[in-house]
């Protein structure tokens, strides 16, 4: 048995420890009382080691950040005395979640971060102050994006004046530096409307498909790829009712915000995989919401149910399919060069890393190049935060610097918010590897004719 391997002695006899084991994790309410802290094993383990902020890309590059270490277990402590209070350094954490795949004890870092963050907002953010403002409306894309996407072509513009953006950053604190994502003119939902929904029936083979605010409202081509390759495969595709994953309200803070989205989100998801369906979804970080912080933080009837049919897009059909055996021998004709590819923090920590590289070379004529495992540094709504900006592109440097290093000019990754950091920091287009397996399988055929598909 490896070192890493080793069991861990948390002080409980071994056969307690053993039908504990066998147990499945339950979500907790980390610092409300300490006698409730039932937190994961190992998790007072936590006190010589360091490794999850010599992990961390935002204590890496700023000095006054404390680490995830204090932030989670360290606070926890301090917490057990009723005269400590939330540090305020727990809004600069990111949410990239780093901490909980480097924690060798697999103690419940991002859980812990997330409690923090929740009621450091309730009881000391004013609910008046331009931070709470800035964060809750960042936090809730998916309530401001059909808004935009009913007139998308004059959002577009208005969003990209000069004006607006030193307006932004003056009024509420979003850096002025960043463009804004641009909003389609027809969302993916629309599309699909459009198209007439599914154009595959089986019983068999069956998906419900998660596609996220940014699919629906600013990329439907990346939806429309995972619709295509998956009905290549055969797979009937259902596109449920769904609110945001909750994601950018985990990392702001806004737990009660994320309740009610994942209540909703449980509720459709478990429909569907009572139909016969599994979850998919092509943002990395919503498959990581609905897989991790779900079950850790909600106590949902079917949490668990949901989390364990979520799956990513490629990873479902490298487990499911034999996906590279389907790309041999396929090519991308003039379409695709080679790219630099970045795989987003919520990938690695769901073990997805190295999936893509691995796809990428079974197609022929292009190759992506693995640009290093350092984080992009956007980490979703922390970038786009006048304060963090700096701190931000700091992280990225290393990856900009590997960008530019490799045979590509063309950005790889799933996850949206670091393509736009990886546009942001080298001007390279950037693409998702749906649309590179779409090229790839599909080929001439996703585009066909109006009269049986709408483009």
């Amino acid at each position: 048995m490896s070192e890493a391997e080793q069991p861990i002695d948390d002080g409980v006899p071994s056969d307690q420890s053993s039908d504990d084991a066998d147990d499945e994790f339950e979500p907790v309410q980390v610092f409300p009382e300490s006698e409730e802290m039932d937190l994961r094993p190992g998790a007072d383990n936590c006190y010589k080691c360091s490794t999850c902020d010599t992990n961390c890309p935002v204590a890496e590059v700023d000095d006054e950040f404390p680490g995830p270490k204090f932030q989670g277990p360290e606070q926890w402590r301090l917490k057990r005395q009723d005269d400590h209070d939330i540090d305020e350094s727990v809004m600069k954490c990111s949410n990239c979640m780093r901490c909980d795949s480097s924690c060798p004890s697999d103690v419940p870092l991002s859980q812990m971060h997330n409690t923090a963050r929740g009621e450091y907002v309730e009881e000391n953010m004013s609910k008046f102050s331009r931070e709470y403002i800035r964060n809750r409306m960042l936090a809730n894309y998916r309530r401001l994006a059909p808004l935009a996407s009913m007139f998308p072509r004059t959002a577009n513009f208005v969003m990209g004046l000069s004006v607006t953006k030193w307006l932004g950053e003056k009024t509420l604190g979003v850096t002025s530096e960043r463009d804004f994502p641009e909003f389609a003119t027809e969302t993916f939902r629309e599309w699909w409307t459009k198209r007439g929904g599914a154009h595959v029936e089986s019983e068999d083979k069956r998906i419900a498909y998660f596609h996220g605010c940014y699919s629906n409202y600013n990329t439907p081509e990346v939806a429309k790829a995972l619709v295509r390759v998956y009905e290549h495969f055969g797979y009937e595709i259902m596109v449920p009712d769904q609110s945001c994953s909750g994601t950018p309200m985990f990392a702001n803070g806004m737990l009660d915000d994320a309740r009610r989205a994942a209540e909703t989100n449980v509720r459709e998801l478990a429909a569907a995989i009572e139909d016969g369906a599994d979850i998919i979804a092509s943002c990395s970080s919503c498959s990581m919401s609905i897989r991790q912080e779900y079950p850790e933080l909600f106590d949902f009837e079917d949490t668990d149910t949901v989390a364990e049919h979520t799956w990513d897009a490629v990873e479902y059909l490298r487990v499911h399919e034999d996906l590279e055996a389907e790309l041999e021998g396929t090519s991308v004709g003039d379409e695709f060069d080679d790219f630099a590819y970045h795989a987003p923090c919520h990938s690695r920590n769901q073990g997805l890393d190295g999936q893509t590289i691995e796809v990428m070379d079974a197609i022929d004529g292009i190759e992506a190049h693995d640009v290093g495992d350092s984080c992009s540094g956007i980490s979703g709504t922390y970038g786009w935060k006048e304060e963090n900006y700096e701190t931000s592109m700091k992280i990225g440097e290393d990856m900009f610097e590997h960008m530019a290093a490799a045979e590509a000019e063309t950005g790889l990754t799933e996850c949206p918010t670091c393509s736009m950091q990886m546009e942001h920091g080298t001007g390279y287009e950037i693409r998702h590897t749906l649309e590179v397996l779409e090229a790839a399988l599909v080929g001439s055929s996703a585009q066909p004719t109006p009269a049986t598909e709408p483009n």
